[in-house]
């Protein structure tokens, strides 16, 4: 990480991930990256150093990457399988389905640089549909961490597990958000920011931008809640219903397709158990070219986009 990023306040997950999947392995001989000739890109140089015979590179063969690491797990071994996360989870579906889900499997998918973090190469390396996909797999738990220190704990977490995880892992730098104090847990949302007039429940790259929006709505005498939903399956069904009955509307944001993503399992379960006025923010069609900050502002998925749409609520 430059000097430049820690001075802004910005910090790559990337290297939280890295540098905790290091530690992890020189506590636990079973743990073992797999990649699909993304060694640079997954950050995992230093790993290869010190492990070489620990990392197993497939070439560009997700599928067979997958199939692989469904055998290192049948052998004992815990497989972290780094990959951009469009190849990981749109080529190798099948493989995350069958070999790692159905079998059960405790391979950990890290998805590498999700969302539009690739920004200027466009749809095809855009990852916008990752979260749909894995969500509807059962038994898949799927992790969003927004910060270095979520990432770091959701790493921890995944070694320990007893089935298959999926985690984001994102590219571009991002501030602290977590109260560490709070620890991190799977299955529940975490509110950073309270208020009863509207709730905003945003995931991974948009929760920092959801709470620069509370900010700002504050200043107008809007009291927004800010939820931060790090753990999309299982998701924390009680805090959003509470939110449901507790404020007039909930504004979803999510650096994704929404539908089955965030905010569809909003949806899901506030129309099902307290129907509530809804605003669900997301990439709504293949990009444009540009960067990912730009591609960001172009959907409305910055704090002035999420605060127009929780305003519309609380009016």
């Amino acid at each position: 990480m430059s000097e430049k990023t820690v001075a802004s306040g910005l910090f790559d997950c990337r290297k939280a991930f890295a540098e905790t999947l290091v530690e992890l392995a020189r506590e636990d001989a079973r743990i073992v990256a797999v990649v699909n000739d993304s060694v640079g890109s997954s950050n995992l140089k230093a790993f290869q150093k010190e492990f070489p015979d620990r990392l197993i590179n497939v070439g560009i063969a997700e599928q067979n990457m997958v199939g692989v690491s469904a055998g290192l797990a049948n052998a004992g071994l815990v497989p972290f399988v780094c990959c951009a996360s469009p190849f990981l989870t749109g080529r190798a579906m099948e493989q995350v389905k069958v070999d790692a889900a159905y079998n059960g499997y405790h391979i950990v998918l890290c998805g590498m640089s999700p969302g539009m973090a690739y920004g200027e190469l466009g749809p095809t390396h855009h990852s916008i549909e990752d979260l749909p996909w894995m969500r509807a797999i059962h038994d898949l738990t799927v992790l969003v961490p927004a910060d270095p220190f979520q990432t770091r704990e959701a790493v921890r977490w995944a070694a320990r597990a007893d089935g298959p995880v999926f985690m984001r892992v994102g590219r571009y730098a991002v501030p602290a958000v977590s109260d560490e104090a709070a620890g991190f847990a799977v299955g529940r949302a975490d509110e950073l920011h309270a208020g009863s007039d509207v709730t905003i429940v945003a995931t991974g790259t948009l929760v920092s931008r959801a709470v620069e929006a509370a900010k700002a709505l504050k200043a107008d005498g809007i009291e927004a809640r800010v939820l931060n939903v790090s753990s999309l399956s299982p998701i924390d069904a009680d805090a959003l219903i509470r939110a449901a009955k507790e404020t007039r509307g909930i504004v979803t944001a999510e650096e994704g397709v929404p539908q089955g993503g965030l905010g569809g399992a909003v949806a899901e379960i506030v129309g099902q158990n307290h129907p509530v006025k809804l605003r669900i923010l997301g990439v709504t069609s293949f990009a444009p070219t540009g960067d990912a900050s730009f591609l960001l502002d172009h959907f409305g998925l910055n704090a002035a986009g999420i605060a127009a749409a929780a305003r519309e609520l609380a009016a």
